[in-house]
């Protein structure tokens, strides 16, 4: 959702931009997995209907502080968002609505967990303007599924493909992971068949992180993850890229795959590091030069949210800091940065290699990074797909 100004018109700086993007954050789900450290807590006993009504309130104080212009992608993330019942879906979905001007192309996406979306489940989103669906899947093999403390099994990934594609959602994605404990090739070769079996316009596969406060950090820890070695995990990873494109798919994002015309609009907004609203129990925004973290609690952020905008912290971004995270989030995308873009979002006088030329020629000539058609802009190797982190901490200062 790269913002086009026409040529001659006079650029207000990035800090001047209202979101066009909104993210929502839904924190229940049925149950915790292994590997997660999202804000997310177990629905049961929760109360989703307390929270609803606090997320209300933020959205009035959130379009009262910067007022909406028009929303063109909406991201409802958790947690597991499809855990609200039609009744909850339904009145969470007409919010949005209220308060935010969607466009009429608007990209709407839900995550949703396989098992989660039964046709009344979906009926209410579609009503609600939902039109993309993101299944959590991870893998089609139940035994790893277990291991990762997933509830679902393979079948029901495939029963809930075939019913929302039945309720009229044809925008579908779903999630992969590689590199779990006791997953070996063979494991991610028949996920992968599987998953292209179903035919779908989007594929988002990740590679596992041990993050803390997890029960896999506590495992690992102690020596008990029982982890793929590295280089299995690269061959996980090249086998991922070789079947998706084998398959026409196109490797628009380095653990994102797609069908021309169905990359993910939503998530590129972050990618381009451009403005969003960011609501929900520890929700993250970036809006008229600040980023904010919302409080994470649940009955905190409702107590906080009757008050005020339920903010946890909120920090200004500097120009200079803003540059180098244009650079970090951009260079993920496999089109690279381009220059327009970095003279759009912060000046006609900026040059982007004349900003970074020092970690420009550096990664270069190491084979790394390479200019863009255009001549004006950079894009990851083949080598540097691989050895992202190390190209993208290049630009931190």
């Amino acid at each position: 959702m790269t913002r086009e100004v026409p040529a001659g018109t006079a650029v207000p700086p990035l800090h001047a931009w209202k979101p066009r993007a909104l993210y929502i954050h839904i924190p229940f789900c049925t149950n915790k997995c292994f590997y997660c450290d999202f804000n997310s807590y177990v629905a049961e006993g929760q109360p989703i209907d307390a929270y609803l009504d606090a997320l209300e309130r933020e959205m009035e104080r959130t379009v009262a502080a910067i007022p909406p212009e028009r929303i063109e992608t909406v991201f409802v993330g958790g947690g597991t968002p499809t855990v609200l019942n039609p009744a909850q879906m339904a009145r969470f979905l007409a919010s949005v609505r209220r308060h935010f001007p969607l466009a009429p192309d608007a990209e709407y996406t839900m995550e949703a967990n396989p098992g989660t979306t039964d046709p009344a489940k979906l009926d209410a989103m579609r009503e609600g303007g939902v039109n993309r669906i993101s299944f959590g899947a991870q893998t089609f093999d139940n035994g790893l599924l277990k291991t990762i403390g997933r509830i679902h099994e393979a079948d029901d990934v495939v029963r809930s493909v075939a019913n929302a594609k039945a309720a009229g959602f044809a925008n579908l994605s779903i999630d992969l992971m590689f590199g779990l404990p006791n997953q070996k090739l063979h494991h991610l070769q028949d996920s992968v068949s599987r998953a292209l079996e179903l035919d779908l316009p989007h594929y988002s596969l990740y590679s596992l992180k041990v993050e803390e406060n997890t029960l896999f950090h506590r495992l690992y820890e102690r020596g008990e993850l029982p982890l793929p070695e590295e280089e299995e995990e690269i061959a996980m990873y090249e086998h991922l890229i070789e079947r998706l494109t084998g398959a026409g798919y196109g490797h628009y994002e380095i653990s994102n795959f797609a069908r021309p015309g169905r990359e993910s609009r939503h998530n590129t907004v972050y990618w381009r590091n451009e403005p969003y609203y960011g609501l929900g129990a520890g929700a993250h925004g970036y809006a008229l030069g600040r980023r904010h973290m919302n409080i994470k609690g649940v009955l905190p952020y409702i107590g906080a949210a009757q008050e005020r905008l339920p903010r946890l912290e909120t920090l200004e971004v500097s120009p200079e800091e803003a540059k180098e995270d244009f650079m970090m989030v951009g260079l993920r995308l496999l089109s690279g940065v381009r220059g327009a873009d970095f003279r759009n979002q912060f000046g006609p006088g900026e040059r982007l290699g004349e900003r970074f030329e020092a970690p420009l020629a550096r990664l270069t000539e190491q084979n790394l990074l390479e200019r863009t058609p255009d001549g004006e802009g950079y894009r990851l190797t083949r080598q540097g797909v691989m050895l992202g982190n190390e190209v993208f901490g290049a630009f931190l200062s």
